[in-house]
């Protein structure tokens, strides 16, 4: 048993010092690791960090700019925005009345027509019919007198009666 005693306790000093022998190297390496990082640390602070102030002292010196940008194009939003409004209530007061002006054109043409079409009745009625009327009568009695001295004239021997034509019966 001793034996196994002895190889149990070896075995495990041979792990302690294994298990060290990792550590050792593991803090090699952070130490390593450290270190560089510790360099690339002050090569950043020597040079990007000057970057970093300048950038800051750009933004610095930017930011009254581009407040003023800012507020200049909220008040140009503002003001195109209302003179868009007052466009919009132009144009629409626009429409309207051209609207309202082409009814009262209609209105004007229509009553027009209408006036024109009655006058045209009343010329018919009292112009073109009596005229009519004083022509067929007029017709009637012409026809009537040739009639009357054709009559006469075959009595006295001619014989002859003019022909009347129908295209003067109406005007």
């Amino acid at each position: 048993m001793d034996e196994k005693l002895t190889l149990f306790i070896a075995l495990t000093g041979i792990a302690v010092l294994l298990q060290a022998g990792v550590l050792l190297a593991m803090y090699l390496a952070m130490r390593k690791t450290t270190n560089d990082l510790r360099a690339l640390a002050g090569e950043v602070r020597t040079k990007v960090m000057p970057s970093i102030d300048q950038a800051h002292q750009i933004i610095s010196d930017l930011r009254p700019k581009l407040d003023l940008i800012a507020e200049n194009a909220k008040d140009t939003s503002t003001t195109v925005k209302a003179q868009v409004q007052r466009l919009d209530a132009t144009v629409n007061d626009m429409v309207d009345r051209a609207r309202l002006q082409i009814i009262r054109a209609d209105e004007l043409l229509s009553r027009t027509l209408d006036r024109v079409e009655h006058t045209s009745e009343v010329v018919q009625k009292t112009v073109v019919s009596p005229v009519r009327q004083i022509s067929g009568l007029m017709q009637g009695i012409t026809v009537g007198l040739e009639f009357l001295f054709a009559g006469r004239r075959r009595n006295g021997g001619r014989g002859e009666r003019r022909p009347v034509p129908q295209d003067e019966m109406f005007i």
